[in-house]
């Protein structure tokens, strides 16, 4: 192959990877949501071993897993500040409806994810 047509594989797969990235961030607004409903952390330093066991698991290579591990630390990073900023708009739409009066939002309401008043 040439150089050229390495360049447009590289291309190819760095499409790819933007749209597997993309599907990643979708799939943790909506832990994101969850979370904001469930009173959970939004770090989990327990689940984020699980992910870079997985990965090293997966490596088949030629990046070493410590490599492999650093992108996936900044990838965390990004997607992590990704939720808070999905868990600070749900607080957010929450306290426009109590402050518009909204039925069951506010004074009486249920706490999130708890059932309870």
């Amino acid at each position: 192959m040439t150089i050229e047509e390495l360049r447009v594989r590289i291309d190819e797969l760095d499409r790819q990877l933007v749209e597997l990235i993309s599907e990643r961030a979708r799939v943790v607004q909506k832990i994101g949501q969850v979370k904001a409903t469930s009173a959970l952390p939004v770090y989990e330093p327990n689940r984020e071993q699980v992910i870079y066991s997985n990965i090293h698991a997966a490596n088949k290579g030629p990046l070493p897993d410590i490599e492999l591990t650093h992108i996936y630390e900044r990838i965390i990073d990004v997607m992590r500040a990704l939720q808070r900023n999905e868990l600070a708009s749900e607080i957010n739409a929450r306290a426009a409806c109590c402050e518009s009066g909204e039925p069951g939002h506010g004074a009486g309401a249920a706490a999130p994810g708890t059932g309870k008043k």
